[in-house]
Parts: structure tokens; C-alpha cells; sequence
């Protein structure tokens, strides 16, 4: 999520004018009570350790058996700060479901926890340069059940009529929709949070979580989401899992009694953070720097974790480790990745991938240039020496390249394509250029549509065209498909986040770009050397832009012109390339019509020509 503060809760909640949390005053309880026990439950075999955090009244004064004693042994028991938690180390042998009765004095109580199989999927793998993302928040998609719009005891209730309200959107209304996105091209769907949120305004997009182990009621249920990533397996389709471990939300059921006062970082007025990630590698950064861009809150309803805390880390390492095992989740993506402890994250993120060392985990690294995002990336050669462990990060140098290049004429010098020639120039600073996550828009920016240059269909395309066919690995907003523009650029990002169009509300002009779409990311599915083939490209100052795709064996050359004049693109000083194929090509997108390469090639003002060069 983009680090605006564009939403401001008033006086219900005191708490966010004064975040430092203060030790609760708990007189001893009559009873013993357990109210939160997490994770649910854990499986047999996993690499994992499992420490079960217990909540409730009188807990933490507590001695802990369990009743069962073969399969389950507690290696430790630990208290908290907080007498209202206690967390358990245990060493697991078997499945089964085991009783922990937690006693003081005459004071008892039990809880059964189960220990399962791990079940059977087979051969897993994740999300690479060979898919095509299709992400969406879900609360502005689609309503597919308006039964569970307004929920009693979650506090913002369903206001279609606001723009800042919840829509109604859900779990069911992506199942609806995933032939649509099965039918445009994409293999993988990325939706936002779709765990527990309850502020009482501006709760839909959901990074503000209140409950990390279940899923937000308006949404649906724990078993409906399982029940969206069978569906989605069934007809080819993988889901990502958007991931928060940089803040909670102010209304989380831990808020008024933190198990350790470091659980959140606290301070004595409201202090956001600084947004200085440099400051992880900078030389010359204060610590004072350094503090506040890894301490300072995100929002003032988004209190920033310290994960610093063991027992928070471990927490948030099995908490996606869990959803992983029992939703059967394909790949996660990061939320605000440099905003978190660098150190701590590295550590989550290799607990993670030992647990599936098939997982693809992408960050969210909006920061330029591109060495300031190439830092986060495993592999890179940092000068440090630090490794994040973070397989993939997002693109964010050349997406904004993109969008420079095309919301204007581009006709001056360093303008234009020339833009998205210098940012592939940073590749040599990436670990792994093919797994960069590469897009031209996201829930958090201006519609692609709104800032393209007199919102020229022509332009939407080459910016989708140049996506698909770069290193990398495309990812697509919700409506972008059509072009779909935000319905009021000054209503920020509640303006641009607006449901997709149903079929009777497109113009003629929507079709017409669905079904280039449509074409571009289905032929992008067969041609493995837009996947993994190497780059080369050429350098023009007329706003075009060349450049080829290749490998031993194949080649795919894109030509763009995002001028508004037709021009002829040198296919002479391609010659390197060309002459390791046949003079002829094909253009796959143009009912693999021949082209003859040894002839000047003309291009139309905003154009492009993909042509499969032949051996």
C-alpha cells in the first residue's frame, strides 16, 4: 500500500492520539479463560517449530500439561508480559488432537488442539515469468453474495452510495468472475487482504488487519476462501496470498492487551515513519534516520510491529505457513516489504521458503532507481553482503518509465521509449531480472487509462504490450482489461478502486481493447522465450523503441512507435540479431501474417509489431 494518509478516524478511538500502550491493569480472575489459541491448529512433519500463542483471562499464572502424552511433548512454557497470554513450545511427533489443560491452584481450564496430516497435493509449484497476475480488491470487484454485505458486530456496514464506503464485494463474486479471468490470459490472482478488518471507516481495502487467522465475515469465511483456491485449481487458475507483517490495525483483538509492550514500537505522540529505505544500507544514515523509516507507524490506525520481538516473528512466520498448508495457496506477496526490519524479514522470508522451497514471494518495493530496489532482492550482490531472502521484487524503476513514456508525446531528448530503454539498462543490478513483478498500474496509483496521454486506447495497449514481452513477470489491474478509468481523479485512490464493469456497461471501445488483451496474454502463455529468453535492445531518439527476446533456438522482436507520426524503424542495425534467422517473420497477432524483414518496416503512429522471427 502507497504511504497516503488519506484516512483519518476520529474520536471514537483515543488510543491513535496516544499509541503508547500501557500495561493492562488486570485484577486476578476468578476464572481461567482461553479466548485466542494460534495457530488453529498444525500439522505432523513440518520443518517449522510450532510455539501455540494461548490467550485469555488468567492464562499467563497458568501450568500447562498436556493430557495426551504420546505425539506432543511441551518443550516450554513462557510467559509474556501481559498476564492474559502464555506461549507454549511444543515438539511434534503425530497427528492427533490433543487436550493442554492450563491450571492454577483450583483454577482450571482446557482447550483441544489438533495436529493433522498434511494432506496430499502433489508436486507444488509457484508463480514465475510464465504467468500473467490478475490483481483485485476484492471489496471493489464484484458482489457475488449481498447476504453477508453488512455484518452485524463488524463496524462499517455496506454504503454503495459512498465512495470511501464498502461496496459489497467478496470471496464469491471472484468465484464468479474466474472464467472472465481465466478467459483474458492470466494464470495467477493476486486479491488484497482479505482477513478480518474492522475500522469503522475506510476498512475495504483490508491492509489494516484486525484478525490475521480468519477471513473478514463481508468477504465470507475461512472454508469459502479454501473453497475459491479449489475452484481456481480446477480450471488452472493459482492465488497469491497479499501478506502484512509491517503493522496491524488499530483494532486488532490484541490492541487493548499487548502480550509485550515491544509488540508494537511504540512512541509518545504519533509518529509516522520517515519512508528512508536507504537508511538500511545507506553508510552515511543516522540511527535516528534509520528508527524512524523501520519504527514510525504506517497510518495512524496501522500501529508498525516490532519484529525484533522472537515471539512475534514466529508468530508471523507460522501464520503464513499455516495459510499456506491449509488453504493450499500458490505464492505470497509482501506488503510494504522495506518498511519492516530487514534482518527479522530475512529470516521470515527463509522460514518460509525451507517450510516450500517451491514458493515464490514477491515484495513490495516502491523506491527508485533501480538499485534501491534491487537491494531487496536474493541474489543481488549487495555491498553489504545482506540477503533478503525475498525471491522477487516489484519493478517499480521501470513502471514508472512506462508511464513517463506514454502519458506525453515523449518528443525530446531522454523522452519518450528512450525512458524504458535507461531502466532496462539497470538490469546488471538485479539477482534475477525474470523475476521481477512488472505492471504499468496497481490498486495504489492513477488508472493506466487516466494518464496516458488524451486516454488514447492506443497507448493503454503499448503499455500492455510492453509488459508482456519484457524480462520479467506481467501483472494486470482488475479493469484494466478494459481500460477502465477512475470515475474522479481527486477522489484518490477510493476513486480509481471502482468495480469492474458488467458486460452491458462496456462501450464498443472497451471490447475492442478486452479483445486485444485477450490475444496478447493468451499468445504470451506459448511463446517460453518471452519467459526466460535473454534482452537485447536498440536505442532511438524518435520515440521507438526495439528489442528482441531471445535464445539459442528462438526469438521474439518487438518493434513500438509511441510517436503520433508513422515511422520507419531501421531493421538494418538489428542485423546482430536478425542474421541468426530467416529473412521472413511472423506476426502472431496478426493472423501470423509473413513479414519481410529485409524491406524497411513502416509503423503506424502508436503502434506496435510483434514478430516471431523464424530459424
Amino acid at each position: 500500500m502507497k504511504k497516503v494518509c488519506q484516512i483519518c478516524l476520529v474520536g471514537a478511538i483515543a488510543l491513535l492520539l496516544c499509541p503508547t500502550m500501557q500495561a493492562a491493569k488486570v485484577s486476578a480472575p476468578k476464572s481461567v479463560v482461553v479466548q485466542h489459541v494460534e495457530p488453529l491448529n498444525w500439522w505432523a512433519g513440518m520443518k517449522c517449530p510450532l510455539t501455540i500463542m494461548v490467550h485469555g483471562s488468567g492464562v499467563g499464572a497458568c501450568q500447562v500439561r498436556v493430557k495426551e502424552s504420546n505425539g506432543l511433548t511441551i518443550k516450554n512454557v513462557r510467559k509474556a508480559e501481559s498476564p492474559s497470554y502464555l506461549f507454549i513450545d511444543v515438539d511434534v511427533q503425530a497427528a492427533g488432537n490433543y487436550t493442554f489443560i492450563l491450571q492454577n491452584g483450583r483454577k482450571q481450564t482446557s482447550f483441544t488442539y489438533a495436529i493433522l496430516d498434511r494432506p496430499n497435493r502433489g508436486e507444488r509449484t509457484s508463480f514465475g515469468s510464465q504467468d500473467m497476475i490478475y490483481l483485485l480488491m476484492p471489496d471493489r470487484f464484484r458482489d457475488g453474495d449481498s447476504t453477508n454485505n453488512t455484518v452485524k458486530g463488524m463496524k462499517e456496514p455496506c454504503r454503495k452510495d459512498y465512495v470511501h464506503g464498502r461496496f459489497g464485494g467478496d470471496i464469491q463474486g471472484i468465484i464468479d468472475e474466474l472464467p472472465h479471468i481465466k478467459e483474458l490470459g492470466a494464470t495467477y490472482i493476486w486479491p488484497t487482504p482479505l482477513t478480518w478488518s474492522n475500522d469503522a471507516e475506510f476498512s475495504y481495502h483490508g491492509y489494516a488487519c484486525a484478525d490475521y487467522y480468519h477471513i473478514d465475515p463481508r468477504f465470507g469465511s475461512n472454508e469459502l476462501y479454501k473453497t475459491l483456491v479449489d475452484s481456481a485449481h480446477a480450471i488452472g487458475l493459482k492465488i497469491i496470498m497479499d501478506v502484512v507483517t509491517n503493522h496491524s490495525g488499530i483494532e486488532h483483538w490484541w490492541a487493548k492487551d499487548l502480550p509485550y509492550q515491544d509488540w508494537w514500537h511504540q512512541f509518545d505522540t504519533y509518529t509516522g515513519t520517515i519512508n528512508a529505505f536507504t537508511t538500511a544500507y545507506d553508510v552515511n544514515a543516522s540511527q535516528y534516520d534509520r528508527k524512524l523509516s523501520e519504527e514510525g507507524w504506517f497510518d495512524h490506525h496501522m500501529p508498525d510491529m516490532n519484529l525484533d520481538n522472537k515471539d512475534l516473528l514466529q508468530y508471523f512466520k507460522q501464520l503464513y505457513i499455516w495459510w499456506i498448508e491449509w488453504a493450499g495457496i500458490d505464492g505470497l506477496r509482501v506488503d510494504t516489504y522495506p518498511y519492516n526490519e530487514k534482518t527479522p524479514m530475512s529470516e521470515w522470508c527463509k522460514a518460509v521458503r525451507d517450510e516450500y522451497p517451491w514458493i515464490n514471494i514477491v515484495g513490495e518495493t516502491w523506491t527508485r532507481p533501480a538499485n534501491q530496489v534491487a537491494y531487496w532482492q536474493s541474489g543481488t550482490k549487495n555491498c553489504d553482503g545482506f540477503d533478503s531472502h525475498l525471491p522477487a521484487v516489484m519493478d517499480f524503476p521501470t513502471e514508472e518509465a512506462i508511464r513517463q513514456a506514454l502519458e506525453n508525446d515523449g518528443n525530446y531528448w531522454g523522452g519518450g521509449m528512450a525512458k524504458v530503454y535507461d531502466a532496462l539498462t539497470a538490469d546488471y543490478l538485479y539477482g534475477d531480472v525474470n523475476n521481477l513483478l512488472m505492471f504499468v498500474g496497481n490498486h495504489d496509483m492513477d488508472r493506466f487509462a487516466d494518464i496516458v496521454k488524451d486516454n488514447d486506447p492506443r497507448r493503454v495497449m503499448l503499455g500492455h504490450i510492453l509488459i508482456a514481452t519484457m524480462r520479467g513477470i506481467p501483472q494486470m489491474f482488475a479493469g484494466d482489461e478494459y481500460m477502465q478509468r477512475s470515475i474522479d481523479r481527486s477522489l484518490g485512490h477510493s476513486g480509481l478502486r471502482q468495480p469492474l464493469p458488467t458486460p452491458d456497461q462496456l462501450t464498443g471501445e472497451q471490447r475492442a481493447v478486452y479483445e486485444q488483451m485477450k490475444a496478447l496474454w493468451n499468445w504470451r502463455k506459448q511463446e517460453p522465450v518471452l519467459w526466460n529468453g535473454k534482452t537485447m535492445h536498440w536505442l532511438s531518439r524518435d520515440n521507438t523503441y526495439a528489442y528482441a527476446r531471445y535464445s539459442n533456438k528462438e526469438a521474439v522482436l518487438v518493434l513500438i512507435n509511441a510517436s503520433e507520426e508513422e515511422r520507419v524503424m531501421p531493421v538494418q542495425n538489428y542485423a546482430e540479431l536478425l542474421r541468426n534467422y530467416a529473412s521472413q517473420g511472423v506476426l502472431p497477432l496478426d493472423n501470423n501474417r509473413l513479414i519481410d524483414l529485409t524491406q524497411e518496416v513502416k509503423l503506424a503512429p502508436l503502434s506496435a509489431l510483434i514478430v516471431k522471427l523464424l530459424p
